[in-house]
């Protein structure tokens, strides 16, 4: 695999191979129940005397703003909130933000929830440090100047946002979103506490779980895989399928809270150094369209990407199915994707999610659409196997 100056793949290949260069990016990590006491002292570290603290309504409502906003202010800072977020982070919300951002004179972002509430707080950053709109920035390696720094604390295991170089935000006038990536986006630190995703309602649970899922085997296949990439995807996987189940069944027990925080966590590491697939670029569309969670996405594309990547890299799925338990010994490759396949529907039903796009409300009318700009997704070109415009259309009408 060649990197280009930034760490990101500038061709595709055999990743891993005894002549390739890897470049992993990941912040400052802190990880365990209790961890969000760390946050005060983490913001100091960065420099906040001010820091802008970018979160939401039910994050709010469950507590965990009042309690990070009690170490912030015990560490001697004066933090503002800014909360006017809806799902799926809108250009105009973080036109808004950055505003609000400019008006408080603060100094650090400090985000704390799931991954829209992140991806707004890279986006005030990025209009922070760059003048212009935020959908100025799609695409790899477009935001040029510094940013302030970032502290983030993910309320939910799945997203990956707080490790991650992506910011994923909604063109509200085309109704797509739009992706920017580059290593100016991994945050300075992130704090994870496994305490914060027990408020999480079980939908949000078995969406971001699912999504945690797709980051792990979308890295595993991606072009630009490695091996440094791969062992954090494989665990994620393995750690989201004996997991997640338990967490919407007892969603107050850290025994499966803790190892479903990790699976995020290690998934995010995953993706953002092997980066995505097809999966990742189609529910993007999805969603800039309906608006819809993410994960709920992920869950009913992913099956369908999985048999049609398998006719490319069989082998690959073989040690995926493996971290599942599934019996894959003596099996071959495209038998064993099948049966992963089939698996990551199951969970999928068996943590709610529809079995079908239709059911979201995607019709018929809408896959020439959602196809045409997918095309255009980033995450399309680390894909296994390549996709044109046909292939996605039969893919997403498979789905519906």
């Amino acid at each position: 695999m060649t990197i280009g100056h930034d760490g990101v793949p500038a061709s595709t290949g055999a990743a891993g191979t005894l002549h390739s260069v890897v470049k992993f990016h990941a912040p400052e990590i802190v990880f365990g129940v209790g961890a969000l006491g760390e946050s005060g002292f983490a913001a100091v570290r960065l420099g906040a005397r001010r820091p802008f603290v970018v979160t939401d309504a039910g994050v709010i409502g469950a507590g965990w703003v009042d309690a990070l906003l009690g170490h912030l202010r015990d560490a001697g800072l004066t933090p503002t909130v800014w909360s006017d977020l809806t799902p799926n982070p809108k250009d105009t919300e973080i036109s808004d933000g950055f505003d609000h951002y400019l008006a408080s004179g603060c100094d650090v972002l400090v985000a704390i929830g799931g991954g829209s509430v992140m991806d707004a707080a890279k986006g005030i950053a990025i209009l922070s440090g760059n003048a212009g709109s935020i959908l100025d920035f799609a695409g790899v390696d477009q935001v040029t100047r510094a940013i302030p720094p970032l502290l983030m604390i993910p309320t939910t295991a799945g997203t990956g946002a707080d490790v991650s170089q992506f910011c994923i935000v909604t063109d509200t006038v085309r109704s797509v979103k739009i992706t920017i990536m580059g290593r100016a986006l991994v945050p300075d630190i992130s704090i994870t506490d496994p305490t914060l995703l027990t408020t999480m309602p079980e939908w949000l649970s078995a969406t971001t779980g699912l999504d945690a899922l797709t980051h792990g085997i979308e890295a595993f296949v991606s072009l630009a895989h490695n091996p440094l990439a791969d062992s954090h995807a494989l665990n994620a996987v393995r750690l989201v399928s004996h997991h997640l189940p338990q967490t919407i069944r007892d969603p107050r027990n850290l025994e499966a809270r803790r190892p479903m925080a990790q699976a995020s966590l290690e998934a995010g590491l995953a993706f953002t150094n092997a980066i995505l697939g097809a999966t990742h670029a189609m529910s993007h569309q999805v969603g800039g369209l309906l608006d819809a969670p993410h994960g709920l996405i992920n869950g009913i594309l992913l099956p369908h990407v999985i048999r049609y990547n398998a006719q490319s890299t069989p082998e690959r799925f073989v040690d995926l199915a493996r971290a599942v338990g599934l019996p894959v010994d003596g099996v071959p490759g495209d038998e064993v994707a099948d049966m992963l396949s089939a698996y990551v529907r199951r969970l999928a039903d068996e943590v709610g999610v529809p079995r079908g796009l239709r059911a979201l409300g995607v019709g018929e009318d809408d896959i020439a659409r959602l196809a045409l700009s997918t095309l255009d997704d980033a995450c399309l070109t680390t894909n296994p196997r390549t996709a044109d415009l046909a292939d996605i259309e039969r893919m997403l009408r498979d789905a519906l």
